[in-house]
């Protein structure tokens, strides 16, 4: 018996469902512990349920639609955009039969440039959820503490059917800006400038937390803050360490530009906060910022830049958004909209500004690709414009103002639409209590429960016992 089809290369397929696993490790229970951590205690429950069922409901959506809206055969636009079709999105269909599961894995749209795969369908099918998955996750940050539940799980599933399949097609599945050679190693875009253009545009129009909640929304739990930071970090080396979809050279290449771009900006963050800022103080919640900076960053370039570049991506990445987190939060109309996490800033403008920079700091001679050795078959590098493709820089930022566009817009026709048949902020009573109002639990249960409506606790009287029952432990028997 043979245990492998010919095309199969068992470390390549080892190290996708790895670098898969890693990713989902980011989402749960990476995400989860880290906003849970952040979060006052209050909303603990509610924003670990909400991870844990956004992360349920894209993996439904995905085997049954989305996935071959965004790597499946495309449908052809009658529209012409310089010449060529628009092609945005694929054709939906399931992915759950035996062909699809064990069948060679393909991106039919993807032309040159990539060699055939060597693991099943089933593995890219997963590798690219997990991605899927942690985009609303992310944006996720920006509205806790106020979104209805109910609107939640309606609106992740059609957020990324609609939104996340769309980008992923228009830059990785062989869409119009894919063939304009439009660079995103791992999401920098797709992932991470969606979900903080998503998360604010929610934000604005979900409404603000109360205005107590807003003022002294303090973290309840730095050491789950540092766990679930932690699993960030360590789970990016398969974000990026996977998207080659191949064990080699390039692959390496990308963990340890990931680790060093994101070592830069955390430390980066960190000294501005101890010699600019007035406290003149390191922070840990600085700290945090600044790693996830440097991760959002480096992902669209991992694998494209050096380790020069990566370094110098960190640094820029990193005092760019510091300064925007500390001077731009300012501004009336960021001042205005309640992004409670920031999202907008550690994903979305470090997500624009890595993106950007790959368009000036890719280096041709990191090869992603090897050519065949008879020469038929050539490799694939890319280069920016300080390696003389000034025409890169150009193409990146157009591929940021289509994804900050349409997320934008459909964001807002999403949570409008929404709005006209239920409600997307939870009840005031919800608001003032928080998880036991919503869910009946919290996150460390206590020897008081929470009189809903009104915000006081009151003591849980112990039952008497019954007939023939002993008494508690440590409560002397009463005396018929």
């Amino acid at each position: 018996m043979i245990p492998y089809p010919s095309w199969l290369n068992a470390g390549d397929n080892a190290w996708q469902l790895v670098a898969a696993t890693l990713v989902g490790l980011m989402s749960l229970p990476g995400l989860a512990v880290l906003y849970g951590g952040l979060v006052q205690k209050k909303w603990a429950v509610n924003t670990m349920l909400m991870a844990f069922s956004g992360f349920s409901l894209v993996l439904v959506v995905w085997v049954l639609w989305a996935y071959k809206m965004g790597f499946g055969d495309a449908w052809v636009s009658p529209f012409k955009l310089a010449s060529k079709p628009f092609q945005f999105i694929g054709k939906p269909g399931p992915v759950l039969g035996h062909a699809q599961e064990q069948g060679q894995a393909q991106i039919p749209n993807l032309v040159g440039g990539m060699p055939d795969f060597r693991f099943p369908k089933s593995t890219l099918v997963y590798f690219q959820f997990v991605f899927a998955a942690i985009t609303p996750l992310l944006f996720l940050g920006s509205l806790i503490g106020r979104m209805n539940f109910k609107a939640w799980i309606i609106f992740v599933p059609v957020w990324s059917t609609l939104v996340y399949s769309v980008n992923a097609f228009l830059i990785w599945g062989g869409g119009w800006w894919a063939g304009q050679g439009a660079l995103d190693y791992s999401g920098g875009y797709v992932i991470h400038l969606a979900a903080g253009t998503t998360g604010f545009v929610a934000a604005a129009v979900v409404g603000p937390r109360l205005a107590r909640d807003r003022s002294h929304g303090v973290p309840n739990n730095l050491l789950l803050v540092a766990v679930g930071a932690g699993l960030l970090w360590l789970g990016w080396n398969g974000f990026n360490g996977g998207d080659p979809y191949f064990a080699g050279a390039d692959a390496a290449s990308a963990v340890l530009n990931t680790n060093l771009a994101t070592a830069v900006a955390l430390l980066t963050w960190m000294l501005l906060d101890m010699f600019v800022l007035p406290a003149k103080k390191a922070t840990f919640l600085g700290a945090v910022n600044g790693m996830i900076v440097g991760l959002v960053a480096i992902t669209p370039a991992a694998g494209y830049v050096n380790g020069l570049g990566a370094m110098a991506i960190g640094l820029i990445a990193s005092t760019v958004v510091w300064a925007a987190w500390n001077f731009l939060s300012r501004v009336s109309l960021f001042k205005r909209v309640d992004d409670s996490l920031g999202v907008v800033y550690t994903h979305g403008i470090a997500g624009l500004t890595g993106g950007l920079l790959v368009g000036m700091f890719a280096d041709p001679k990191m090869i992603v690709y090897l050519g065949s050795p008879d020469g038929k078959t050539p490799g694939f590098s890319a280069a920016g414009w300080f390696y003389g493709n000034f025409k890169q820089l150009y193409i990146q930022a157009g591929a940021a103002l289509t994804v900050i566009v349409y997320s934008a817009l459909m964001t807002f026709i999403i949570l409008r639409v929404m709005k006209l048949f239920m409600s997307l902020r939870m009840t005031e009573a919800e608001l003032e209590i928080g998880d036991v109002a919503v869910h009946e639990e919290e996150v460390m249960p206590s020897e008081t429960l929470v009189r809903v409506g009104t915000g006081t606790t009151a003591p849980v009287e112990a039952a008497a016992p019954q007939a023939g029952e002993p008494a508690s432990v440590g409560e002397p028997a009463k005396e018929e």
